[in-house]
């Protein structure tokens, strides 16, 4: 039953993700530069806390939950072993924009709009797509 649980909170924290990255996506050819950042890492944290769930993990509440991906990387299929460094490293670059695409640089009194461009936003967009796709993919073997 916990497991039916698990995966039905798993499909529904992905599809919260999708929607996340479509949107990050509009943000994006918008040039919304800091909201496609920040909902790429909204997308990221949904799609891993959606596999931690799928493989039964309970996982902090915080945004970054990579090195809990880390710590549990042998309940995943060898194809998704292999990126769980991209899985990390992408986390944690999106969790560290998190705040500036939201804020900006307060100290600096600069906007959001002037800390991130569109490289920013393209990069985020692109880890996003991927981590979700990889996820997406899990879950359908799961």
């Amino acid at each position: 039953m916990k497991k039916l649980r698990s995966v039905k909170v798993g499909k529904s924290y992905l599809r919260q993700a999708r929607a996340r990255l479509e949107d990050a996506k509009d943000a994006s050819a918008d040039a919304n530069y800091p909201y496609a950042v920040r909902l790429s890492q909204e997308c990221v944290e949904l799609s891993l806390k959606a596999v931690l769930k799928l493989v039964g993990i309970d996982y902090p509440k915080i945004h970054d939950v990579s090195d809990i991906l880390i710590e549990v990387k042998d309940r995943f299929p060898n194809w998704f072993k292999a990126e769980i460094d991209f899985l990390r490293d992408s986390s944690k670059i999106l969790v560290k924009k998190r705040e500036p695409s939201l804020y900006g640089s307060e100290e600096a009194f600069l906007s959001p709009d002037e800390v991130m461009n569109k490289d920013d936003a393209e990069d985020a967009v692109m880890r996003a797509e991927k981590i979700c796709n990889l996820c997406e993919n899990l879950l359908t073997q799961i």
